[in-house]
């Protein structure tokens, strides 16, 4: 990123780029104070700041216009804050958020992005379930003399199968994800969901029931700050492909 459009030629836009932040803050807590300091120059409308390594220590700052982005940038550069001094330059690009905007049917571009950590997804899949098949071998020989069947459960995910929440028509801040490959895991969900302001978590667990092929599903609950910003992300991602012949089913819960 850059440090200004004068420096590197950047283009003034609404939205900033900061890094050098500290990143043993919890990244709640860095989101709110971020919010509460910069507000102050101009109407936030999104603050991005993500736990991965590739974003420690960094975070993405949307304001409704120029006019608020310049301001903040030009007070707080090289301000203090939690004991590191900022850095902020104008982001190299319009944010989702700001492209929301502008126009309302924008969809963001990931679905190139979650076909990559799909495919890597799935094989790290195929590899444990090689791993469970040696272990169930194993176990099946252990068990031969007690006739005792076993049951092999699917426990990637933290064990036992879990019920489907009921859905509701009403907006709710909690979403559930249905008919999703068994290669998806909470970061693939992540790169679709985290693209929407007010994206607080996903938890993705093995479904109880098997989909009209036959095939062993996942579902998840995602979480946002409330019902409306859920609503948006609702919206946009009902019926997503997730790969060929995956159409993820998006409801309030």
């Amino acid at each position: 990123m850059s440090s200004s459009a004068g420096d590197h030629g950047t283009q003034p836009n609404n939205t900033l780029y900061i890094n050098n932040l500290n990143d043993k803050v919890n990244k709640e807590e860095l989101r709110h104070q971020l919010f509460a300091l910069f507000t102050t120059y101009g109407k936030v409308i999104d603050v991005v700041a993500q736990k991965g390594a590739k974003m420690r220590g960094q975070a993405f700052l949307v304001f409704s216009d120029l006019a608020g982005a310049t301001a903040a940038m030009r007070a707080c550069e090289g301000m203090v804050f939690y004991d590191k001094p900022m850095r902020i330059h104008y982001a190299k690009s319009k944010s989702y958020a700001t492209l929301r905007r502008e126009d309302p049917n924008f969809i963001p571009p990931v679905a190139a992005a979650v076909h990559n950590a799909t495919l890597a997804s799935d094989k790290r899949a195929r590899e444990d379930d090689m791993n469970v098949d040696e272990r169930a071998s194993k176990k099946e020989k252990a068990d031969d003399e007690d006739g005792e069947e076993m049951e092999i459960e699917d426990d990637e995910e933290g064990g036992s199968k879990q019920a489907v929440p009921p859905a509701v028509s009403l907006p709710s801040a909690r979403l559930l994800c249905t008919n999703l490959p068994q290669e998806v895991t909470d970061d693939v969900l992540s790169v679709l969901f985290q693209q929407y302001q007010g994206f607080q978590s996903t938890h993705v667990v093995p479904a109880p029931q098997p989909n009209a092929a036959g095939q062993k599903v996942k579902m998840a609950q995602v979480l946002f700050d409330s019902p409306e910003l859920a609503t948006v992300a609702k919206e946009a991602l009902d019926g997503f492909t997730l790969k060929k012949g995956w159409i993820m089913s998006v409801a309030y819960i």
